[in-house]
């Protein structure tokens, strides 16, 4: 017997791989300053949508990676054959959209935080930033970038030790995390929106399968062929995988919402719109070593959910089109796979010479993929159902009951958004 199965702590860490990628990834720099406007808008009242947010984000990142396993293809590739091309093309450019967008508000985040530690203007962090993931991405295969990144995913550990630094009362804390106070108004039902489409984004969908092709791609199977089934071992692994990541995520997401929360809301400061602000927020209130943390925290986590965005994007369209792919691959030979992937990269940094206010954008861009996230969610459901598709290892009935559930709940969220809208506009038109 090997020592990993011997011992219960090197074989949970040697299980850790795409899905705590997948799941880190999740607290991008956009993602905290969603996070913070949420802690300083409402204070700790919506820690709860971390918890129930947890179970949802595992399930739906779990199927992605059966779907990955199982066929040997992406996502993209895997609804293709299920579904009419203009609808998957429809979804590869909705994502190439938001992702872009995701691209240079964490870029422009980033650069914040790092000239408020150096002290050196932020576009020319914008640019460094950008090209040393572009280039990383490019040069290094798979298996480098994949070690990179889970180093980096402990960065979100600034968020968890910034919470304990503030000295929350628990019971309180408590409250607010197992008794839901459900959103009253337009901003708190925009908010929850926004929320759900930034913990169960679309991009997590499209990484999360191809990062399952690229590890056996890296094992030497490269056909199709070689890929299809998967050893319920190797499943159960992926799921430890997978819960831990998904787990990870919302703790850190749970931290933002609660530093947040208990700092700038009680003290009046309600109007956030991006991490540099928070992060200039807690440093008198929480003090300049929490401040710092989470000023670190977010060029981590960056460095981490960037090539996440672009790489999604990149294998969204490589999938749909039937372009050679893979960050194991040389440029020459998947030239249009990388050439999406710079062009992501490329206008998320044009975002910031342009003057767009890409906080603001991002924001909406949430809300899209709350909006968005379902329609995806539903094709996934049909092709983890589908017993041919799968080689008859379809998903299991509780985690399509569970997939479907998220579905339905990101719906009504943006229904009842949409109809909180109209309320509000009848409201100002009668006066």
């Amino acid at each position: 017997m090997s020592v990993a199965k011997k011992n219960p702590a090197k074989r949970f860490f040697a299980a850790l791989g795409p899905g705590l990628i997948t799941g880190a990834a999740d607290d991008d720099p956009s993602g905290i300053a969603t996070y913070s406007m949420a802690g300083a808008r409402l204070g700790t009242g919506m820690l709860w949508t971390a918890l129930l947010t947890w179970p949802l984000m595992a399930a739906v990142q779990m199927m992605c990676a059966r779907i990955g396993m199982v066929t040997g293809m992406g996502l993209m590739k895997s609804l293709r054959r299920r579904f009419p091309k203009p609808i998957i093309v429809t979804f590869s450019l909705a994502l190439f959209a938001a992702n872009t967008i995701n691209v240079g508000a964490d870029l422009l985040g980033m650069a914040d935080a790092a000239e408020m530690l150096v002290g050196v203007k932020a576009g020319f962090f914008v640019v460094l930033f950008g090209v040393i993931i572009t280039v990383t991405s490019v040069r290094c295969d798979y298996q480098h970038i994949a070690r990179i990144l889970k180093w980096l995913c402990l960065a979100l550990f600034a968020y968890v030790i910034t919470g304990f630094i503030i000295k929350p009362d628990w019971s309180s804390v408590a409250r607010d995390t197992f008794i839901p106070s459900l959103p009253r108004g337009h901003d708190a039902i925009q908010m929850l929106v926004a929320i759900l489409g930034t913990t169960i984004s679309p991009y997590l969908f499209v990484w999360q399968a191809s990062q399952e092709v690229e590890e056996e791609k890296a094992q030497g199977l490269n056909r199709i062929s070689l890929r299809e089934g998967a050893s319920q071992g190797a499943i159960n692994t992926r799921a430890l995988d997978v819960g831990a990541g998904t787990f990870f995520s919302n703790l850190v997401m749970y931290f933002i919402i609660l530093t947040t929360g208990l700092t700038l809301y009680r003290h009046g400061i309600t109007n956030i719109e991006t991490s540099k602000q928070a992060a200039e927020a807690l440093r008198p209130l929480a003090g300049a070593f929490a401040a710092t943390l989470y000023t670190i925290g977010i060029v981590g986590v960056g460095l981490l959910s960037i090539p996440t965005l672009a790489g999604s994007a990149a294998y969204a369209f490589a999938e749909t089109f039937a372009w050679k792919q893979g960050l194991n691959e040389k440029p020459k030979a998947a030239w249009r796979f990388y050439a999406v992937f710079v062009l992501a990269m490329a206008a998320g940094m044009a975002l910031y010479f342009l003057k767009v206010n890409p906080v603001k954008a991002l924001f909406w861009t949430a809300i899209i993929n709350g909006v968005l996230a379902p329609f995806l969610l539903t094709a996934i459901l049909f092709v983890a159902s589908d017993t041919k598709l799968m080689k008859k290892q379809p998903s299991s009935m509780v985690a399509r009951i569970c997939v479907g559930l998220t579905a339905l709940l990101m719906f009504a969220a943006a229904a009842g958004m949409r109809s909180e809208e109209r309320r509000v506009g009848k409201e100002c038109r009668s006066r």
